[in-house]
């Protein structure tokens, strides 16, 4: 397999970028500041690495204009170096070209349309009514049920299940054990059934839809809608292991991190970042630009964008321990507070 290089003035011709140093120079991959060699390029895009700067080894580095005087090498200045650098980074990824056409051992419904340009992997089932887009790619032991429709270019990479009425746009990109369009968690308890009530299943008649360019992270789970569908508009990007309730709306090119949980109905606005962990209860709304920061739970509709946390910071366990017994007693003492305040305005009276 041949070597990718791409000379510097190619690089900052292609990015706009600013180029100092030699302009023939050629890079055949990237690396870190304190790893890379003379033949990488590499990028200083966070301060608490400004002092690796100085003795990288690196052919070329991507950086502030601020941090040009520091730099031993070829530099390519960027408004933004980490942008700049994932951009550049993705020339040198080698992804294995799908082969066109249908594996043996895969099971096409009769009903489903699979284009002629797409790559459907070993093992695959696909079900009645499918639509496969053109360029798209299964890969092995995917499952695209009944009425379920692949845009062009989306690549489901292994184990990608999708259960019913699933519609993914274009270039949608979902990782192994995902599983999109299963049941909502919809149910209603009946205190007449058996001896003390039970439960009763609610039928999920939605489905889910997946706008352009998203990403769907491993073993995460989206549920289809009980009556209106579920929806990720466009560049919604989804890390691992993160649970999307029936009937959530997701805006555009919101980002949310590992083990995240959205509760039903919920509506999260455009250009959002939900932390690690983070949870938003049903049917709360947060509006367009807001930040939740790992682990905080959102108990109430945001209406203005910004940065919100939640939760106890990380303590010593002797010092949590005595908080903790306290918390029992904050009503109590916000009572007592309360009558000292009272007690002190009547003095003054």
């Amino acid at each position: 397999m041949s070597t990718i290089t791409h000379s510097l003035s190619e690089l900052a011709a292609r990015f706009e970028l600013r180029l100092h140093g030699e302009a023939d120079r050629r890079i055949d991959g990237v690396g870190t500041l304190a790893g890379a060699g003379p033949g990488q390029l590499s990028f200083l895009a966070n301060s608490k690495y400004a002092a690796q700067l100085g003795a990288t080894r690196a052919g070329v580095v991507v950086l502030h204009a601020e941090n040009l005087a520091d730099c031993p090498t070829a530099a390519l200045v960027a408004r933004d170096p980490y942008v700049a650098y994932a951009k550049i980074a993705a020339l040198f990824e080698r992804l294995p070209a799908a082969a066109p056409g249908i594996h043996p051992s895969a099971v096409v419904a009769p009903s489903a349309r699979v284009s002629a340009s797409a790559s459907i992997g070993p093992c695959c089932v696909i079900g009645d009514r499918a639509v496969i887009g053109d360029g798209a790619v299964l890969g092995p032991h995917c499952i695209v049920g009944d009425d379920c429709h692949v845009g062009a270019h989306a690549r489901l990479v292994a184990r990608v299940t999708l259960v019913t009425r699933v519609s993914l746009g274009k270039r949608v990109l979902v990782h192994p054990g995902a599983v999109i369009g299963s049941d909502g968690f919809g149910l209603a308890f009946d205190r007449d059934a058996f001896d003390h009530g039970g439960w009763v299943k609610l039928p999920q008649l939605g489905g889910v839809r997946i706008g352009d360019d998203c990403e769907i992270g491993a073993n995460t789970t989206i549920d289809r809608g009980a009556l209106d569908d579920t929806v990720l508009e466009q560049d919604v990007r989804l890390d691992n292991q993160i649970q999307i309730a029936h009937n959530v709306q997701i805006g555009a090119h919101t980002a949310m991190a590992g083990c995240a949980a959205v509760a039903g109905s919920a509506k999260i606005g455009r250009y959002c970042m939900i932390g690690g962990n983070a949870g938003v209860l049903g049917h709360l709304e947060l509006a367009d630009r807001v930040t939740i920061t790992a682990k905080s739970l959102v108990t109430h509709s945001i209406r203005e964008p910004g940065e919100y946390s939640s939760g106890v910071p990380l303590q010593d366990t002797r010092l949590w321990r005595k908080n903790a017994a306290r918390f029992k007693h904050l009503d109590g003492y916000a009572r007592r507070l309360s009558a000292l305040e009272k007690d002190k305005d009547k003095n003054h009276e």
